[in-house]
């Protein structure tokens, strides 16, 4: 599926037609002007390439679940900032990061965490049970109300997943 660029004059109508809008909706969301404008210009980047402009036939609520899911990611990547600054808090100073290690570290989590996003609910939470909080499978299948062989299966499917994203 390759994206199209949509004529000049079709966005711009659309674009003209809901900016104001999306922008207002965006704002008191976030409640910062500034941000409400880099979510409505990544939303409207979106459109740009949009498959088919025509197809879309509420304008607006294709606008608010792409606005939607650029806000879900903006504040899941700041939730992994500052569990990784509530963590970096602790350690002592000779010890803490360089700036260098710092960027490497946070975008590192972040693809981690978008590589896990990529798999069903359960298979994550079995796998982030595991691997974070050191829970058995028989514990984590009582967690999850599945046997601990269904655990055992989203643990290998987890496991194949992050395996197959690094080769």
């Amino acid at each position: 599926m390759t994206a199209t660029i949509m004529p000049d004059k079709v966005l711009a109508e659309f674009y003209q037609e809901h900016h104001s809008w999306l922008l207002g909706w965006l704002n008191r969301r976030v409640q910062c002007r500034l941000q409400a404008e880099d979510h409505a210009h990544d939303t409207f980047m979106r459109v740009l390439t949009a498959q088919d402009m025509q197809a879309i036939r509420e304008p607006r609520a294709y606008l608010t679940t792409i606005a939607k899911g650029l806000l879900i990611n903006d504040w899941r990547r700041a939730a992994i900032e500052q569990a990784y600054w509530d963590s970096v808090a602790a350690y002592p100073e000779p010890l803490a990061p360089s700036p260098e290690e710092h960027a490497i570290i946070l975008a590192t989590l972040q693809e981690i965490d978008a590589l896990l996003d990529e798999l069903p609910a359960k298979v994550r939470s079995a796998f982030l049970l595991s691997q974070l909080d050191g829970l058995t499978y028989v514990q984590i299948g009582q967690r999850l109300g599945v046997s601990d062989r269904m655990v055992k299966k989203y643990m290998a499917r987890a496991m194949l997943h992050c395996l197959t994203a690094t080769l």
